[in-house]
């Protein structure tokens, strides 16, 4: 039983795992293609509240689940390609959902929990719809 109930875990983990693009410019030109909006996270390779989000947060299933809709996207923050598609950027864990345009729609500063981050993907859906 025990092996069941794990092969179904690994399984479930496998199904929403998300495919995280590394190169901003590549993705752009995606979702210029698909229509698709993007997320564009962008961490400090020292910072802990980066790590704390990706594996708390990004990862859980209802997270994966709705992210599915979009191109994701991770970036270091020291990451001088993206300098012509974002702001400058202050602080990390630092996350950007775009239109498929490029058009920045919410940037979030900080760690946030699953139920506050879902919250900021309602408001971007909104926003998306106005831009239809």
């Amino acid at each position: 039983m025990k092996k069941i109930i794990l092969s179904m875990i690994l399984l479930t983990s496998t199904i929403f795992a998300l495919h995280w693009s590394k190169d901003l410019k590549t993705a752009l030109a995606t979702a210029k293609k698909t229509h698709k909006p993007l997320m564009v996270f962008v961490e400090g390779e020292y910072c802990r509240w980066c790590k704390k989000l990706e594996h708390r947060t990004l990862t859980s299933n209802k997270i994966e689940k709705r992210l599915k809709k979009y191109i994701v996207v991770k970036v270091e923050r020291d990451d001088e390609s993206v300098a012509e598609f974002l702001p400058e950027i202050q602080g990390v864990p630092r996350i950007f959902f775009m239109t498929y345009k490029g058009k920045i729609l919410e940037d979030i500063l900080g760690y946030w929990d699953i139920m506050d981050f879902s919250s900021y993907i309602d408001d971007v859906e909104k926003k998306l719809k106005k831009h239809k």
